[in-house]
């Protein structure tokens, strides 16, 4: 009976995010108290990025950091051809939903990549691990500056409001950039600390995002956002999403056919070239826009946000089935499997033979994955 694949699960944290916005809706923070969920949250996200920035191996990124075209193209998919997509379509949206939804979209398309999932997609596709560090950590310190500036010249510049023209980066670089630099220049302090309570720390992550976004639909609820916003609206944010990934994948391939790319690295040009930063956009978002506005902000970026992880966790799995097909039909690389080769089939290899059969195996080896252009074996997880 042949198997059915199985289709990537809902991210848990999308739950809580739902949870939160419903709670919000509901039971939405109000004077005092909402001015208390505001200081509560900034006090989370400088605490955010200042583990950030102690979290970041100086080491990690120095192993990948020479793989420098790899590393210019990424970021011209986050932040050249990504933002060209969102005007496009925040254009097109903007003429059947809110302008506020709108303005999301093309916020989204301006956020850094991730991170930890870029990682660890790449990771589980057979990528090249060290140049995806690289790239990920690349991205999100370029877009701690880069971003405020793209949010002031394409949104502000346009008179859409909530911004405050290029003031936006010294807010920034208060919340976001100074703590940031502050963690890593601590990191031989509290490195090791913070390397061995990873699973300690990550709620600090998720817990700043949702207060964040408890605070942010809190003030959107008291502008009536539920009024504004209909299934519609929704259905349109999750399309334009789909047609903004589907063509960055598209064109994603292209191009690393284009320039030769080896297959570790395609991979790491896909993962860290498609997807945009929650834990960064929030926040971002935030100290960004007036706060009757954020909640509208950043609902495309949970949208798109969740259809990029279904996306790119079926792309990983496909390219390490790929991956484990081809090594299953590699031949045995040292003496234990070839013996053990031989001995399933019930062929002797006699001892004086055993280091010319391996010898020539390996070249079969080598031979395979010249032909199929290194996809044969190739990468490691």
């Amino acid at each position: 009976m042949a198997t059915r694949s199985k289709l990537p699960s809902v991210d848990p944290f999308l739950l809580w995010l739902v949870g939160t916005v419903v709670a919000a809706s509901l039971l939405p923070a109000r004077g005092v108290a909402l001015e208390a969920f505001d200081v509560a949250a900034d006090a989370a996200i400088v605490l955010l990025f200042f583990l950030h920035g102690a979290k970041l191996s100086r080491e990690a990124v120095l192993a990948g950091i020479g793989n420098w075209r790899l590393h210019l193209l990424a970021l011209g998919f986050t932040y050249l051809l990504f933002p060209l997509l969102g005007l496009g379509a925040a254009r097109v949206a903007g003429m059947v939903i809110d302008p506020a939804l709108a303005m999301g979209l093309l916020f989204l398309a301006l956020l850094p990549s991730t991170v930890q999932s870029s990682i660890a997609f790449t990771a589980m596709a057979g990528g090249n691990v060290a140049a995806a560090v690289c790239s990920a950590s690349l991205s999100n310190l370029v877009g701690i500056v880069l971003t405020p500036l793209l949010v002031a010249l394409f949104i502000h510049s346009g008179g859409d409001g909530g911004v405050d023209g290029f003031s936006s980066v010294q807010k920034i670089a208060t919340q976001l950039l100074l703590p940031f630099v502050a963690g890593h220049l601590l990191r031989p302090v509290i490195g090791k600390w913070v390397d061995a309570h990873k699973k300690l720390l990550q709620p600090v992550d998720r817990s700043s995002v949702l207060l964040v976004v408890y605070s942010a639909f809190s003030a959107a609820v008291a502008n009536g956002v539920w009024s504004r916003v209909g299934p519609f609206d929704l259905g349109v944010l999750l399309l334009a999403s789909a047609v903004i990934l589907g063509v960055v994948i598209a064109v994603n391939g292209v191009v690393a056919k284009l320039v030769g790319l080896p297959r570790e690295d395609a991979i790491v040009l896909l993962f860290c070239g498609s997807k945009k930063s929650l834990v960064s956009g929030v926040p971002m978002a935030g100290a960004l826009f007036a706060p009757a506005q954020v909640g509208m902000v950043i609902l495309p970026l949970m949208i798109f946000h969740q259809l990029q992880l279904f996306v790119c966790a079926w792309l990983a799995g496909r390219y390490r089935r790929e991956l484990d097909a081809a090594a299953a039909i590699l031949p045995p690389q040292d003496e234990a499997a070839a013996l053990a080769r031989a001995q399933a089939i019930g062929l002797p290899i006699p001892e004086a033979c055993r280091a010319g059969v391996v010898a020539n195996l390996e070249l079969l080896t080598r031979h395979a994955r010249v032909l199929d252009g290194g996809k044969v074996g190739g990468g490691g997880a």
